[in-house]
């Protein structure tokens, strides 16, 4: 489908002097609007939208200044970029007015055609740039929909089939006749919960990428938060590793299910890549206007892969996608965090292991808390 024409409107009380501007600008791409009057032109203003007028100064009635700024004085029509034309002598001061009415530029006639043409197309392409720009916007808008759409139906269809072999896995453990069927069955839960966690995963993604996923902060303590989110971990085989400290007033206006997840990501994310030991959590609430939580685990991260740490789909500690998950646990914390006016860093070095670091303000504003697709 070909793009609809640029509208442009000349507006001059002299009809040879439309004649000859129309015959000048007009071209496929391009759709003149004339008007012999201010009022004329205000009435064209109100059905069309317009990417350039050219105005005539001297008309009777309502001169072009007076239009310029009516159209300035409407939201409508505030945007429009306005040319002047004048068949007076220069004068300093009807220059100085005319952009002070908001133009973009003064001609006196008679003026060189080619000029007032390259200008003209200027503004044609702009609009044409802005159309682009808006069209893609919304097939982005739409793409991402779309994205949310399938992650949604995946995360629901596919929840039913692993819940079924959680629990076929469980049964088989509790009733294992021999070692190797219990070692088979265990594979299988674990297999099935790593599954889980990718549904997980995506689906939250496609949220987060789409503006989806608004912050709903109420008041929490993120200590507490924390406790309950590693006790959920010491029912796993190596829950038993993580160590939690805390000190100060951790208490703060945050989205519990968000914050709650960034946690879990950490934690797992440790539990998972880090070297032999103990995971260590930790919060901070001795400052004011923030709340700093810290996991730590022994291991290091290759400095390589650091800065790609908190891309979607980026690598793990080890430096290549892990057949753990898809790479997006790290990435959804960073989201998580700038949503909410934070930050989340990340230090790495043989002497003190791996150190992840979320910053959370203590308050969060809904202007902050909102989310745009880079």
């Amino acid at each position: 489908m070909s793009n609809p024409p640029v509208n442009i409107l000349i507006v001059d009380d002299i009809a040879h002097n439309i004649t000859a501007l129309k015959a000048l600008l007009t071209r496929p791409d391009v759709a003149v609007l004339v008007a012999d009057s201010g009022t004329a032109a205000l009435d064209l203003l109100l059905k069309h939208e317009v990417a350039l007028a050219i105005l005539d100064v001297n008309m009777p009635g309502m001169n072009g200044f007076e239009l310029a700024a009516l159209m300035r004085g409407s939201p409508r029509t505030s945007h429009v970029p306005i040319i002047f034309l004048t068949a007076t002598a220069q004068d300093a001061s009807r220059t100085f007015r005319g952009y002070e009415a908001g133009a973009v530029d003064f001609l006196y006639k008679p003026f060189d055609p080619r000029i007032l043409q390259s200008k003209v197309d200027v503004f044609v392409q702009l609009e044409q740039q802005k159309r682009q720009l808006a069209a893609q916007l919304v097939t982005t808008r739409q793409m991402l929909e779309a994205n949310e759409m399938l992650m949604a139906v995946l995360s629901h269809d596919l929840r039913t089939p692993l819940g079924a072999v959680l629990a076929s896995a469980e049964y088989l453990m509790r009733t294992a006749a021999d070692q190797q069927s219990a070692t088979v069955a265990a594979r299988v839960k674990n297999s099935s919960l790593r599954m889980a966690r990718m549904v997980d995963q995506l689906l939250n993604l496609a949220r987060l990428q789409g503006g989806r996923l608004p912050l709903q902060p109420r008041s929490i303590e993120l200590a507490t938060l924390c406790r309950s989110v590693i006790d959920e971990f010491a029912s796993r085989e190596n829950g038993k590793r993580i160590v939690f400290t805390s000190r100060g007033h951790t208490a703060g206006a945050w989205d519990t299910d968000l914050v709650w997840q960034a946690v879990s990501n950490l934690v797992s994310n440790a539990l998972h890549h880090g070297a032999a030991g103990d995971v260590s959590v930790h919060v901070d609430g001795e400052a004011e206007d923030c709340v700093r939580l810290t996991v730590a685990n022994r291991g290091v991260i290759p400095p390589e892969v650091v800065p790609h740490l908190f891309k979607a789909f980026g690598p793990n500690n080890g430096g290549s996608r892990s057949r753990e998950g898809l790479g997006l646990g790290l990435h959804i914390v960073h989201e998580i965090a700038r949503m909410h006016g934070g930050r989340v860093d990340v230090k790495s070095d043989e002497s003190d292991g791996t150190v992840f670091t979320i910053e959370l303000p203590r308050m969060v504003t809904l202007e902050r808390g909102s989310f745009s697709g880079k």
